[in-house]
């Protein structure tokens, strides 16, 4: 098959010919027709990302396809079915094996393109806000980069929840997109003080902060969560040393959670998936929400889509055509 592979002392990247995966017990191998970027792949690409034991070397945190082999004791799928996938590696390829535990049948209707841009995104938003953030109907939650592929995810889940949604971006057409999609209010972080922004229009702060700047934005995340309120951290954008204020944590019973999706253990990664099934899977069937698309692009062309996050243009994903 074919894989993108980075040569380790220039970081360029070129689609080579590489060994086919070879599934261990439990897993499938995927014919991948589609995958798409993470901003994880561009920390791996730099060297700054390490490869979780046990998972594929290459870029890509998801996938969609066709089974086109089985292993010892999988019996729920076969191959020909179409699937997608989150991964702890390897979506930038041909093919990919992955557990059979974490696979999710692909609609009829859907194209492969649209499958690949749900796992990563949505996974990490449910995960984040509703399982660590333990986000609950009635509450208020401030999304910050809430034009990317998580951000657009968590707009949708939280509305459907019942919830308040306040969110922050780069560009004025991203968030008039953001309040498109559900947003109640949209601050653009380069032109005014999100910090204030958000005051005039929740006094009181807010509940839940899911976060990915980190450094920078400690300090007026945690004057903005309301007492008992949680902040997720699930990117270090601005850096990952701060000062805190302890005395304010522990006197409003404040929680500042540290998170992360890929290293975690198989059984952790079924939990999030069966959770997600059960409660915003049938909401993405329905076309109550859905996965926002910026771009495909050919997987040959891998250096420009990975350029589109790193020049923050995208409002969702960017999605690689393998097939």
């Amino acid at each position: 098959m074919k894989a993108i592979c980075v040569d380790p002392d220039t970081l360029e990247i070129s689609w080579q010919e590489v060994p086919d995966p070879k599934p261990k017990e439990g897993e499938v191998v995927i014919d991948i027709h589609a995958s798409a970027i993470n901003r994880a792949d561009l920390l791996q690409r730099a060297g700054n990302y390490p490869v979780p034991p046990g998972a594929s070397t290459y870029m890509g945190l998801e996938a969609a396809g066709v089974i086109s082999e089985l292993s010892e004791g999988v019996t729920d799928w076969q191959v020909g079915d179409r699937v997608c996938t989150l991964l702890g590696g390897g979506g930038y390829a041909e093919r990919v094996a992955t557990p059979a535990s974490l696979l999710i049948r692909i609609p009829e209707d859907w194209d492969f393109e649209k499958a690949a841009a749900v796992p990563e995104a949505f996974y990490t938003a449910y995960l984040n806000l509703f399982i660590e953030g333990e986000l609950k109907e009635g509450e208020t939650v401030l999304i910050h980069g809430g034009a990317s592929g998580v951000g657009t995810a968590g707009i949708q889940m939280a509305k459907r929840a019942g919830c308040r949604v306040l969110v922050t971006a780069g560009r004025p057409n991203k968030c008039k997109y953001c309040k498109e999609l559900g947003a109640d209010v949209a601050v653009n972080y380069k032109e005014d003080d999100f910090e204030s922004a958000i005051r005039q229009v929740s006094p009181d702060g807010v509940d839940v902060i899911l976060d990915i700047t980190a450094a920078a934005y400690l300090k007026p995340n945690i004057n903005l969560l309301r007492t008992r309120g949680r902040l997720v951290i699930i990117a270090l954008l601005t850096g990952a040393k701060a000062e805190i204020n302890l005395a304010q944590l522990m006197r409003d019973r404040k929680r500042v959670i540290g998170s992360v999706l890929r290293p975690r253990s198989l059984e952790e990664k079924i939990e999030i998936h069966d959770r997600f099934e059960n409660r915003f899977w049938p909401d993405l069937l329905s076309g109550a929400i859905q996965p926002i698309i910026y771009k495909t692009v050919p997987i040959e062309e891998t250096e420009a889509a990975q350029n589109i996050l790193t020049n923050n243009e995208n409002i969702g994903k960017v999605i690689l055509k393998v097939r």
